[in-house]
């Protein structure tokens, strides 16, 4: 698969002499329990990885087939986490956020600009522009979508040892119904989001 459309956003700011661009993604603002992962990537100059897109549109096994391949070829990357401690202080779109500064931080070459998939814009003391659906659309944020799931599905499995019985190693804290019958039987763990469960408590 040709994937040289999956540039055409770094494209343009290649042209204009801007060399080092990171995408940035996050997984997990939605989930009722864990923490919310943040990934930032500079990928080489039109690098091809086949199969690389969006990673809610990939299987696990694709996903985790990717993830070394980008750490592997990326100039840099960075993961970063916020908890559900900072998720019910500072709320999750505030928690993100942190998640992606985190993330950035962690580079080990400081970017020229980042692209941040979605459409809320946040100073990360360099240049930032949003794209709507970026994780389809710009290979560096398909990359950093794909490294911020993948490490956010692990650290759900390690805390399913921990945390037995609520099913975080198969919904990986979503609130499918499976975690809402946990949740009446068990009552919330220490790593549910107490802001998340407002309304599931006000109604049962």
């Amino acid at each position: 698969m040709n994937q040289e459309w999956m540039w055409q956003i770094e494209d343009g700011f290649f042209r204009q002499g801007i060399g080092l661009i990171c995408g940035v993604d996050e997984a997990g603002r939605g989930p009722l329990a864990g923490p919310v992962c943040a990934a930032a990537v500079i990928l080489p100059k039109y690098l091809q990885l086949p199969g690389l897109t969006d990673s809610k549109k990939l299987s696990d096994q694709k996903r985790r087939e990717l993830f070394p391949l980008i750490r592997e070829h990326a100039v840099a990357y960075g993961i970063g986490f916020a908890s559900e401690a900072e998720i019910d202080e500072i709320n999750i779109l505030q928690a993100t956020f942190l998640a992606m500064e985190r993330a950035i931080a962690r580079l080990d070459v400081k970017p020229e600009l980042a692209l941040i998939d979605g459409n809320r814009e946040k100073d990360f003391g360099l240049p930032v522009r949003t794209v709507v659906k970026g994780d389809s659309l710009s290979a560096s944020i398909a990359a950093a979508s794909v490294l911020a799931k993948v490490a956010r599905d692990d650290r759900m499995l390690e805390l399913a040892k921990e945390y037995p019985g609520y099913g975080f190693e198969i919904h990986k804290g979503y609130g499918t119904r499976a975690h809402y019958e946990a949740l009446r039987a068990l009552g919330p763990s220490p790593i549910h989001r107490k802001t998340f469960l407002r309304k599931f408590y006000a109604g049962s």
